[in-house]
């Protein structure tokens, strides 16, 4: 399971979200079929991603990041790529 964060840009949109298969969802952002939400905002950029054994824990941590503070998602996100670079084809995604 992984919990990854994807954006628009360096410090625009962002969105979060939990998956079983990242690359498969990766694809689906990609193609604009991933969320609407996603699709409007132009959010293709995948600039957090971290792996989980159990789908609890990931569905916890999804839950937790959501109801941080925009500067905690950025902090988390610069932590590992202070430079906002699109980790879709660096990390390991299933």
């Amino acid at each position: 399971m992984w919990v990854y964060i994807m954006a628009s840009q360096k410090h625009g949109t962002l969105y979060v979200g939990v998956t079983n298969s990242l690359a498969r969802r990766m694809s689906e952002h990609r193609d604009g079929h991933g969320s609407a939400f996603a699709k409007r905002y132009g959010v293709t950029r995948l600039v957090y991603a971290e792996a989980f054994d159990r789908a609890e824990e990931a569905i916890d941590q999804e839950t937790r990041i959501k109801g941080w503070r925009r500067a905690w998602k950025i902090a988390l996100i610069e932590k590992g790529n202070p430079d906002w670079n699109d980790l879709y084809g660096t990390v390991h995604l299933d």
